[in-house]
């Protein structure tokens, strides 16, 4: 008779689909062990939040930068009107200045505000924030693309954010929301922490700050 038939290679395939078994699955990935950080300063986590259109009466754009303390979960925030390598740098400068202990490594995402790398050929090319950070012998580590999960610490501090602060609050303008975000600070670093065994980052870095 004729019409479609099908090849002999066609054939091998569909045989090969029901004779295997269908509860194979892939093998699973194994992902490396993460080393937490042991002490303040061990590596800090930063990212940029986007702050809510609905809590800002003037319709202007801001972005919440944030540093998240791996160790003991110290916060520090600041806002800004513009998302640059500049802000990036200013911000820096800044928590140096908020955090009470030594820097060893920053780790943030592949953003532009922070890096160039996967942009630019010329290694020795470098943004205002990596001059900072090289210049103060600082480790820097950038997580890999499209993972922010590597981040998840610093992700979760923002959308805890999110629940405690900006859904509390109207600004009016940049120096307004500053004001607010600088009394957040302070009493975000003393509430009791699940991953802290319900203690505040200020109290964990107390115990770590007495050692040292």
């Amino acid at each position: 008779k004729s019409g479609y038939k099908r090849s002999y290679g066609s054939m091998l395939r569909v045989i090969k689909k029901w004779v295997k078994p269908e509860t194979e699955k892939r093998r699973a990935r194994k992902n490396k062990p993460y080393e937490r950080a042991v002490y303040p300063g061990q590596k800090i986590q930063i990212d940029v939040k986007f702050v809510p259109s609905y809590c800002v009466a003037d319709g202007r754009k801001y972005y919440q930068y944030t540093a998240v303390d791996e160790c003991t979960r110290f916060c520090f925030r600041e806002m800004y009107d513009e998302h640059s390598t500049y802000s990036s740098k200013d911000f820096l400068e800044k928590l140096f200045k908020a955090f009470p202990f030594p820097i060893r490594e920053i780790q943030t995402d592949n953003g532009t505000e922070w890096t160039t790398a996967l942009l630019v050929r010329d290694k020795q090319s470098k943004t205002m924030f990596e001059q900072v950070l090289e210049k103060n012998d600082i480790i820097y580590h950038r997580i890999r693309v499209a993972t922010p999960r590597h981040n998840g610490k610093v992700e979760r501090q923002h959308r805890t954010d999110e629940k405690r602060f900006y859904k509390k609050i109207r600004m009016y303008s940049l120096e307004d929301g500053r004001m607010q975000l600088v009394r957040y600070n302070k009493k975000s670093n003393n509430i009791p922490k699940v991953c802290l065994n319900f203690r505040t980052p200020n109290e964990v870095l107390q115990d770590h700050l007495y050692v040292m």
